[in-house]
């Protein structure tokens, strides 16, 4: 039998003031998604659980499964042996087969999936079912369970990774039943790609691998209470189009839902349409074009002061697929105070969770945008295009005044950020990129310029340090065509760099560009800025000084990989352009950058974003009272 609680629908239910919501459509399939390739073979040989598994993730249209066998798992592993149509790549560590589902399903757009055995093999995937769930990340993670008659007993190996992980999966299941196993594997493709995309845990017992049973593919899912709704009510978009034709100072606050709903071309016709400026929180950068006139770049903690300020000047704020999350709205009160809020998004647990909106759109984006356009533009049609003239005259002179810089350090170390800087302008638009966590990861999303979607992969919600080098695997594998930088800093270095050899043997060449600075960087800038400079377990000994423990370059060669330093500003463009050239193998560059240089802009935490400082003891002169 299945164990778990029915799938529910979108936590919360209807926000406060939302018009009743139409008769839900059916959702939208992702690609490799079960209900998208519907099979209905039915084979009426017995065959094992196990050889069942590995044939419903052929149904579901599985190509690459990351993974470690163990105990619990093994009877899966041999028939998957025998598949012809999915590659397992042999991971280090089971963090890193979920990381690099993870990235797999950002670059792709498809279901990642990892696999894991019981016990601590199961544990060692919560940080990054965790990870996925806060960041939306359809994923199927399926992991081995003791025999049926073994749960319960804290038999060797056991854990209830089912109870352990149901608070951040979208769902969870306990498989003890063969015969269920191929409707249980095509329910968690179903959940994890429509609606709200997220994590879904697979655990199956070993006794129902290792039982008889036929195969069938359901031809259809029946799942009572889960219906996304995924087309947004005609009256609240009718609401928004007259607010948003209306507004003098309007901002569309641009989250990755954008992202996960492919709603990048709906998105740029509506910044087109609608005159408005656009921020792109860290988890939406390539939504929309930086190159775009009217893309502010980021907002938040440390966003661009024109994107901080637009939205605390806005006399409108269209929120679309962002969730304001604290790390954008600073002290929650005081954000965006004159503003009306819209807020459109596929989860309706989202609308009203942190500010209350003004107007309630539940559905997914892609299809709120394309309702919207029309409207709007009946809207101004009728009654004329808002005059934003002075709104673009402000927002020109932040930009003018407040442009993104930095210090050339004078401790003879590299600059951080001319390294990324240059990165991105050899490596160009089209490479993926994927940042750890940290003063990079910040550096990496302010200096490279995103021109596409699902070219900027990094861990937003959770903040995982080790994310960075198994998620580019994984985007690699996903896009063996493009060229994939993993920007990490030493400290998210050292928690996955064996995954490196996973990417050695398995012919995956990323490229890595190691933001050395010898210390947790970030976790030293709050030192400085808030602890009176002591660096109390910070330094990582990594980079400065005779000492490198670890060597980094030997280390990369250890590993299979090309490993190069630099340490001086005219070594930067060579080494970079040389990683370029290199394709039949993974690279790492040793980049020896300052340990003093910090992220700005910075709105410290917990305060108002009109306290956003543009550099130390530097803030904008607001007029307060605006």
């Amino acid at each position: 039998m299945v164990q778990g609680p029915t799938p529910a629908p979108p936590r919360g239910g209807a926000p406060a003031g939302a018009a009743p919501a139409a008769t839900p459509t059916a959702p939208k399939p992702a690609p490799g998604d079960a209900v998208r390739r519907p099979r209905t073979d039915v084979s009426t040989a017995e065959i094992t659980g196990a050889e069942s598994i590995v044939r419903s993730l052929e149904a579901a249209g599985v190509e690459t499964v990351f993974g470690i066998p163990g105990g619990a798992i093994l009877p899966t592993y041999d028939p998957l042996m025998d598949s012809k149509k999915i590659r397992h790549i042999l991971v280090r560590h089971e963090q890193g087969g979920g990381h690099a589902a993870s990235g797999y399903a950002h670059a792709t757009g498809r279901v990642g999936v990892t696999m894991a055995t019981s016990g601590p093999g199961a544990t060692n995937l919560v940080t990054p079912i965790a990870d996925a769930n806060m960041d939306s990340i359809p994923m199927v993670a399926i992991t081995g369970q003791v025999g049926a008659s073994l749960i319960g007993t804290d038999a060797f190996q056991e854990a209830d990774i089912v109870g352990i992980t149901f608070p951040v999966t979208k769902h969870s299941f306990l498989v003890t039943d063969p015969d269920d196993i191929p409707r249980t594997i095509a329910e968690a493709f179903h959940i994890a790609s429509t609606g709200r995309p997220g994590p879904v845990l697979v655990d199956i017992a070993k006794s129902a691998m290792q039982a008889t049973t036929t195969f069938n593919w359901p031809a259809e899912l029946n799942l009572p209470g889960y219906h996304p709704v995924t087309k947004p009510h005609s009256k609240q978009i009718r609401e928004a189009a007259r607010l948003l034709a209306s507004a003098r100072r309007p901002v569309l606050y641009v989250g990755g839902g954008a992202i996960r709903s492919g709603a990048a071309a709906e998105l740029r016709k509506l910044v087109d349409l609608s005159g408005a400026a656009a921020v792109t929180t860290l988890m939406a950068r390539g939504a929309l074009p930086d190159s775009h006139p009217q893309n502010l770049g980021m907002p938040g903690m440390h966003g661009t002061v024109p994107a901080v300020s637009a939205l605390q000047k806005a006399d409108l704020v269209f929120a679309l697929g962002a969730r304001f999350d604290d790390r954008v709205t600073g002290k929650l009160s005081s954000f965006a105070p004159h503003a009306t809020i819209i807020h459109a998004d596929i989860d309706p647990a989202e609308i009203g969770k942190n500010r209350a909106a003004d107007v309630p759109i539940v559905g997914d984006l892609k299809e709120v945008i394309a309702d919207l356009l029309p409207e709007l533009a009946r809207e101004q049609e009728t009654h004329g295009k808002p005059d934003l003239e002075a709104w673009w005259r402000q927002i020109d002179s932040w930009r003018e005044t407040y442009p993104l810089g930095f210090t050339e350090p004078d401790d003879g170390h590299l600059a951080p950020q001319h390294v990324i800087s240059r990165l991105g302008e050899i490596s160009g638009p089209d490479s993926i990129y994927v940042s750890g966590v940290g003063q990079h990861q910040m550096w990496a999303s302010q200096f490279i310029r995103y021109e596409r979607p699902n070219t900027w992969l990094n861990s937003g919600g959770l903040g995982t340090m080790g994310y960075s080098i198994p998620a580019a695997m994984g985007a690699k594998v996903g896009q063996p065509d493009r060229t994939v930088w993993a920007i990490d800093g030493d400290g998210c270095f050292q928690m996955t760099n064996q995954e490196l050899a996973t990417c050695s043997i398995n012919d995956i060449p990323i490229k890595v560009a190691l933001i050395n600075n010898s210390s947790l960087g970030m976790v030293r800038q709050w030192q400085t800025l808030f602890y009176e400079s002591r660096y109390s377990n910070t330094d990582l000994h990594t980079g400065h000084g005779t000492r490198h423990i670890p060597d980094f370059v030997k280390l990369a060669d250890a590993y299979g990989c090309v490993g190069i330093r630099v340490e001086h500003a005219n070594e930067v463009d060579a080494a970079i352009k040389r990683a370029e050239q290199i394709n039949d193998q993974p690279v790492v560059i040793d980049f020896h950058v300052s340990r003093d240089a910090m992220v700005w802009p910075m709105v410290a935490a917990g305060v108002s974003n009109d306290d956003i400082q543009y550099a130390r003891g530097i803030s904008p002169a607001w007029d307060r009272e605006d």
